[in-house]
């Protein structure tokens, strides 16, 4: 029986099967489903748990050389907001680029995390290293 860390069967399955410059999408409560990836939906209630609560959880059990995030979370959220996801993301880098853009990379990942932030545009796609 697992003690510590990541607990969810079923979010630890789809770490387990994370490989080398693979993709996996951690969104907020509003983001899209598709049909054609795997997803854990573990929102409870607004903001519970959050898309950076997941971040460091799944973090700690991964290595991610990379990160996307729609350019449209640095319009609409707070300094506060952008310096807590910088801090959450410190030591990989981040590209932002249009959120039409960022919605075509999601097909191609392996999973999708679904948390019940509501944090605008507060998703993140995280490739392996």
């Amino acid at each position: 029986m697992i003690k510590t860390g990541l607990l969810n069967p079923q979010i630890l399955s789809l770490l387990a099967r994370v490989r080398h410059t693979n993709a996996l999408v951690i969104a907020d409560r509003g983001f899209p489903f598709w049909p054609q990836i795997e997803t854990v939906d573990i929102s409870l209630v607004d903001d519970l748990p959050t898309v950076l609560q997941v971040l460091a959880a799944v973090r700690a059990n991964c290595n991610f050389r990379q990160a996307y995030m729609a350019r449209e979370f640095q319009k609409h959220n707070s300094a506060a907001t952008r310096a807590a996801f910088a801090k959450g993301l410190a030591g990989i880098p981040v590209k932002f680029e249009p959120h039409i853009q960022f919605k075509k990379r999601v097909p191609a990942a392996i999973g999708l995390v679904r948390t019940g932030d509501t944090i605008q545009y507060a998703n993140v796609i995280l490739i392996s290293g």
